[in-house]
């Protein structure tokens, strides 16, 4: 198969994973997501979609660093074409396709070659392939022609053209054997003594066969806890019966559907908060009665504003970190996310304005 029927034939199987800490992509093998431990970022729970999972909260059940895998629970509809683990030898010269989502490019495949079949790094072997992958490809699936599973994309080279290491699949097949014959989940492999531990069995960080300190466990305990004006965000949200684990895209940006309208909420370094919403772009014909209608309806809004960029409306709420408070976040918010779709909604059928286009992950 070309590349294109191959992203066509099994891209219901290839998984976007957010984290307060960044994204990667993971995919589909029987009933488990599979990834890289490091974007999971040693926590308990991430959030997916996929093209047949609209985004919600999962459990992560299995971390191993020193494989740099982790397994996901999977508690939906398996895709029409599953993904399989290859049975043949990679050779040189073997033509591979990466999919994930780097930079946030969703669903996105790159076409190479395998440099190296078998390239040596601290002790594991890795693929070494051309195959243009980024920020955000980490976990994705490395594809032979035939559209088999050869391996997980793992890291690249910094500064480097396309040099990128993928995790062979004899790896991932031997990890999914080891986990599944002792039946439990949440589930800890020691670097050290690669000995595979229920969490529940761990005391103070420490693995009890060998006593390596186990930073996964520690992480997992701890989890992401926001501090300051970011949890005083989040505070607010969640007062709002908003759930902030699906709405957080990372430690200091926010994004909440509200009907037609997405508000977008920003924290940035110099103190400023910035709640917008972009919500639909001007048509050609009768710009000055959306012109006159904004100007008017500026006047009458309090915590508020109307403002144009090129040619996109927004609605927006600025504030500074050190005079934001509960209540008046509670307020502010509301008011945003209510008047947002409500705008949108008259600017599309009263003034004609022209409906946004969204990207299909963020449906």
């Amino acid at each position: 198969m070309n590349t294109q029927d191959i992203l066509d034939t099994y891209v219901d199987n290839i998984i976007q994973i957010m984290t307060p800490y960044g994204s990667g992509t993971g995919f589909i093998i029987d009933d488990l997501i599979i990834t890289n431990s490091h974007v999971v970022s040693g926590l308990k729970e991430v959030v997916i979609s996929s093209k047949l999972i609209k985004r919600t909260i999962a459990k992560v059940i299995y971390d191993d660093n020193d494989y740099d895998l982790a397994f996901i629970s999977l508690e939906h509809l398996a895709s029409k074409n599953p993904l399989t683990l290859s049975s043949t030898i990679v050779k040189d010269g073997d033509t591979t396709i990466a999919i994930g989502h780097p930079y946030g490019l969703n669903y996105t495949a790159t076409e190479g070659i395998v440099s190296k079949a078998s390239r040596l790094q601290d002790d594991l072997e890795y693929i070494q392939i051309d195959a243009a992958i980024n920020p955000g490809n980490s976990g994705g699936p490395l594809l032979n022609t035939q559209g088999e599973v050869i391996g997980v994309n793992t890291f690249i080279v910094q500064n480097a053209n396309n040099l990128g290491f993928a995790l062979p699949y004899f790896y991932v097949e031997e990890t999914i054997k080891n986990f599944k014959n002792i039946q439990q989940i949440n589930i800890i492999k020691c670097p050290s003594c690669k000995n595979l531990i229920q969490e529940k069995e761990i005391k103070n960080d420490y693995c009890f066969e060998c006593g390596t300190k186990l930073a996964v466990a520690r992480q997992r305990r701890k989890g992401y806890k926001p501090s300051g004006a970011t949890k005083l965000i989040e505070e607010i949200l969640s007062a709002l019966e908003i759930n902030v684990t699906l709405a957080r895209r990372s430690q200091a940006s926010w994004r909440v559907e509200s009907g037609s309208a997405r508000v977008e909420i920003n924290y940035y370094e110099n103190g400023i908060i910035i709640g917008d919403s972009k919500l639909c772009a001007i048509p050609k014909n009768k710009i000055d009665e959306i012109y006159d209608y904004l100007l008017s309806e500026n006047k009458k809004l309090s915590y508020l504003q109307f403002s144009i960029n090129e040619n996109n409306i927004y609605i927006s709420y600025l504030i500074v970190d050190s005079s934001l408070t509960l209540e008046e976040g509670k307020i502010a918010f509301k008011r945003l996310l209510t008047l947002s779709n409500e705008y949108d909604d008259i600017l599309i059928n009263k003034y004609k304005a022209i409906k946004l286009k969204r990207d299909e992950e963020d449906e």
